[in-house]
């Protein structure tokens, strides 16, 4: 049986604390609807070259492809998603990947491949 922990300082040391495999969990985003029907399942972990949209926030329907994916503090890098500095750069801003809709997946690893057959596969079968 998964022990339920309450205490909101218990789960931020376990999500700090996390291993790479589990930090993976954190950093899923819903799919779109169409994606959604086409493949069976819910949510995908982002990945670099999946395009998707912010659905919260400012920067709210802006698209792009995902740059960068930062497992460290569950943050994802998007083209296009910029903003200027005082002294004139450019530099990307980071967004939550709770916070962003997978529009297009990236379809080149064949172990993702795979993932999306084991999850429509238990879709199916429910």
């Amino acid at each position: 049986m998964k022990k339920v922990v309450t205490k909101p300082s218990t789960v931020r040391r376990n999500m700090y604390n996390a291993s790479n495999q589990r930090r993976r969990k954190f950093i899923s985003a819903p799919l779109s609807p169409s994606l959604r029907a086409e493949h069976g399942t819910r949510t995908m972990s982002v990945v670099v070259d999946d395009t998707v949209t912010i659905t919260k926030g400012d920067r709210k329907l802006s698209e792009g492809k995902v740059l960068r994916v930062d497992t460290k503090t569950s943050r994802v890098y998007i083209e296009g998603v910029t903003r200027n500095r005082q002294d004139g750069s450019t530099v990307q801003i980071p967004v939550r990947a709770e916070n962003v809709m997978i529009t297009r997946l990236n379809m080149d690893d064949p172990w993702r491949r795979d993932i999306l057959e084991r999850k429509s596969f238990s879709a199916e079968e429910k």
